[in-house]
């Protein structure tokens, strides 16, 4: 799909979406419960999607309403089954459920898109052969299986946390202890506190004595509870970014207490107002393409903590480079940081192209509403915002869809 975004500026009120960390939590946890839970609030997606088709395959049970659903928690546990599941391209699906699926299945399945199954599972490829299981990596799918064991748990915390998250869901349901010591510092450190939060929501308990070190009791049980899905300072970021570039818009519907890592983009944004800042993005680095935008078109920056962006849904530096070269920005790529010189911008000549990477697209869109742009590929939104494009000209964004009005 290409959306074209046209010379306009975006103006109004508009409510933030349910946060899609949030989501992929509670519904876990929900469907770790012994009955019925309710989220209200929820967003579609296709990340969302795959979590949630990947719960069912375990055996949750799903009924959803207009901006709610109910969720039966899994009661079968036929250790001996075979259970195919499909992340599509959802890092979080795949990292939260390896260790989950080991609760219900001793030889599961994984699948998904060609990009996330390269992505790094170093973890628990170190971690799993010592605990009674195996994983086994192959071009097109991941396998794991095995009787999972409690007890002490060390890796490195700077690779991902949404390894550490999986684990948090998991070691409190087995009969034993257990015990994770991270031996370096931990990246993204929010959505632990997010984790650790939502898990106290269904009634488990996991002690922290020190930032490394997380102590499991065995044998507890999540607990069917009610939940309001808090809305999204990821997708939010890109909303407000218009208030940068000369737009005047109110995003409500945002929890101002979040544990989200991305809340902090309202400190960053004030410091690209005033100048060109040194920003730290190894607990946001989902923030790095709308930084980047933002900084080519202000007084500049420089990103530090940037060597993940390497695995996510794209090369994030590079490709952020190369898109916004079209606009004539000036950006350097190094091994943990990002140089963005201010720039004289001029509109783009080429056609500009989402990489498959939904905050690509997004932060594309945002400064081609001051320099006009078509942006081919632009339907990886929905991987995470399907109702972006629709929610910019809600605020006054001219958008066309394959040369039409979208709708």
């Amino acid at each position: 799909m290409v959306v074209e975004v046209l010379k306009s500026t975006a103006n109004g009120e508009i409510k933030a979406r349910g946060s899609k960390s949030y989501m992929h939590r509670a519904l876990i946890g929900a469907a770790l419960c012994d009955g019925e839970t309710v989220i209200k609030n929820i967003a579609d997606s296709e990340d969302i999607t795959a979590t949630v088709e990947c719960l069912k395959q375990l055996g949750a049970e799903f009924t959803f309403y207009e901006d709610s659903v109910k969720i039966k928690g899994i009661k079968q546990k036929d250790k001996f089954k075979k259970i195919k599941l499909f992340a599509n391209e959802s890092g979080s699906t795949l990292r939260f459920l390896i260790p989950v699926s080991l609760l219900f299945g001793n030889n599961i399945e994984f699948t998904g898109s060609k990009r996330l199954l390269e992505r790094p599972q170093t973890v628990y490829e170190d971690i799993l052969p010592d605990k009674n299981c195996f994983i086994n990596r192959e071009n097109e799918k991941i396998t794991v299986g095995g009787d999972l064991k409690g007890g002490l748990f060390k890796f490195k915390g700077d690779i991902s946390s949404q390894f550490l998250t999986g684990l948090l869901f998991t070691l409190p349901l087995l009969n034993e202890d257990s015990e994770i010591r991270l031996t370096t510092d931990l990246q993204s450190s929010p959505y632990i506190d997010l984790t650790l939060e939502i898990l106290n929501e269904f009634g488990v308990n996991i002690q922290r004595p020190d930032e490394r070190t997380f102590k499991i009791e065995g044998n507890q049980k999540f607990k069917p509870t009610n939940l309001y899905c808090e809305g999204d300072w990821s997708n939010a970021a890109f909303l407000d970014a218009f208030n940068l570039i000369g737009g005047s818009v109110k995003v409500t519907g945002l929890n101002k207490n979040s544990r989200q890592g991305d809340k902090i983009y309202e400190e960053y944004f004030e410091l690209l107002k005033q100048g060109s800042p040194t920003l730290d993005i190894t607990d946001c680095p989902d923030l790095a393409p709308i930084l980047m935008t933002l900084a080519s078109m202000l007084n500049g920056a420089m990103l530090k903590g940037t060597s993940r962006l390497k695995i996510k849904e794209s090369d994030r530096g590079e490709v952020m480079k190369k898109e916004l070269s079209k606009f004539s920005a000036d950006i350097t790529v190094l091994e943990n940081e990002i140089i963005i010189k201010k720039s004289d911008l001029t509109p783009p000549d080429e056609i500009l192209c989402g990489n498959n990477d939904h905050r690509i697209a997004m932060s594309l869109a945002v400064i081609s509403s001051v320099f006009g742009g078509k942006i081919e590929n632009a339907e990886c939104v929905n991987k995470s915002y399907p109702l972006f494009f629709k929610d910019c000209e809600q605020l006054g964004i001219k958008i066309f869809k394959n040369g039409s009005v979208l709708k």
